[in-house]
């Protein structure tokens, strides 16, 4: 615990990337973390990123090895680490991982999120036996076979699309009797003829045994209830913050985002977030990467003024 450095990130999405490569230029002696062993996040279970400037139509597994490869060539790479807990010390930061202590001046908190659960029989019991919540890794399994997907946003409709080109049918349930989506997924989506989407109805319990054969749904409006026969049920509803390691430790708003504006600034001094961990109204990957930047900016004013 003698070595002290300037900048711990923790997470290695689009905002840890950003904030690892601006980090690196800035010359701070940086240790970056993650537990994953890809670099990227939850891109790369996105099978198109068609909204990130330049790159067009790109696979998010290539968007999201670009960026790794940016870092590495600016020399930093992260370190393949399941942190445990977060420990302020005023002044200095210590990241408690299962086979070290890290010391820091600051930190940079970009963990991402993880995908909201239905909360229903079924699922738990059938998942990886036909629930899934990443239809750009699991569709493959399900070609010309009967798919659901659950869900209005944006994330759902790209599953759908996904799912449509692999799948003989494809639903698309929707509790409400408009998507969420950007128009111009809503468009290909409602394109698409083997999909069809179920307005205005809500899932009740996903079916089978040990593979799933179909799900029960309730119409909202009318009340009816009914059951679509389907081989998978992809599961897009949202996401979660993974915000667990900082809980009690830096202020989170009602649905546990770290409270921090553009800057990153928390309530915590020398502890920053950036991407899809911090309150704010858009999740993208163009956002993600803007927080990383920012975040960098913010310790670098932050340990100027220590």
């Amino acid at each position: 615990m003698d070595e002290i450095y300037d900048l711990i990130i923790l997470g290695a999405g689009p905002a840890g990337i950003s904030a690892a490569i601006y980090a690196s230029r800035a010359r701070m002696k940086t240790l970056w973390l993650e537990k994953q062993f890809v670099p990227g996040g939850q891109i790369i279970d996105t099978y198109e990123v068609d909204n990130y400037p330049g790159m067009p139509g790109m696979t998010g597994m290539d968007l999201g090895e670009a960026m790794g490869e940016h870092a590495k060539k600016l020399g930093i790479e992260p370190t393949r680490e399941n942190v445990r807990s977060i420990e302020n010390r005023g002044d200095v930061k210590i990241i408690h991982t299962k086979k070290h202590d890290y010391v820091t001046k600051t930190v940079i908190f970009a963990c991402g999120a993880g995908h909201r659960h239905l909360g229903i029989p079924g699922e738990e019991e059938l998942g990886g036996m036909g629930v899934s919540y990443c239809a750009t890794c699991d569709g493959a399994f399900f070609r010309d076979k009967v798919t659901v997907v659950v869900g209005g946003g944006n994330v759902a409709a790209e599953d759908g699309i996904f799912l449509s080109r692999l799948c003989k049918k494809v639903y698309v349930i929707h509790r409400r009797h408009e998507l969420r989506a950007e128009k111009i997924l809503q468009e290909q989506l409602l394109a698409c003829e083997n999909v069809s989407v179920v307005w205005d109805s809500v899932p009740l319990e996903i079916l089978g045994e040990s593979q799933v054969t179909g799900i029960k749904i309730r119409n909202v409006v009318t009340g009816s209830e009914q059951i679509l026969e389907a081989d998978g049920v992809f599961v897009a509803v949202g996401i979660v913050p993974n915000t667990e390691l900082v809980n009690g430790i830096v202020e989170l708003d009602d649905y546990g985002y770290i409270v921090a504006g553009e800057e990153g600034i928390t309530s915590v001094p020398g502890i920053f977030a950036a991407g899809d961990v911090r309150t704010k109204t858009l999740r993208q990957v163009v956002t993600a990467v803007s927080d990383g930047a920012n975040a960098v900016t913010s310790v670098q004013h932050y340990l100027i003024g220590r």
